[in-house]
């Protein structure tokens, strides 16, 4: 591979790699902030019995943090060997 293929294949690794961290810390910061944002809103619904609000304070934000950290890890794995990296 020449330089300037490199280069480019580089520069498009590390674009779709900013391109999934802003999405995931989207979401991040969708369930933490706008949940306890909304806490009053979210009490009216339930979930396995307790109010939506202290769920998510409780159990659901850290599983969401959780399952973000495994598909960030899943899915670089991936971009990377697509990218030509050892993964």
């Amino acid at each position: 591979m020449d330089k300037q293929a490199g280069s480019a294949a580089r520069a498009e690794h590390w674009r779709k790699t900013r391109r999934l961290t802003v999405i995931l810390l989207m979401i991040w910061l969708f369930t933490g902030f706008f949940t306890v944002f909304y806490a009053r809103e979210l009490f009216q619904f339930t979930l396995f019995g307790w109010p939506l609000s202290f769920y998510m304070a409780a159990q659901g934000s850290s599983l969401i943090y959780l399952a973000i950290i495994a598909f960030y890890a899943r899915r670089m794995r991936r971009l990377d060997r697509q990218a030509g990296g050892r993964a």
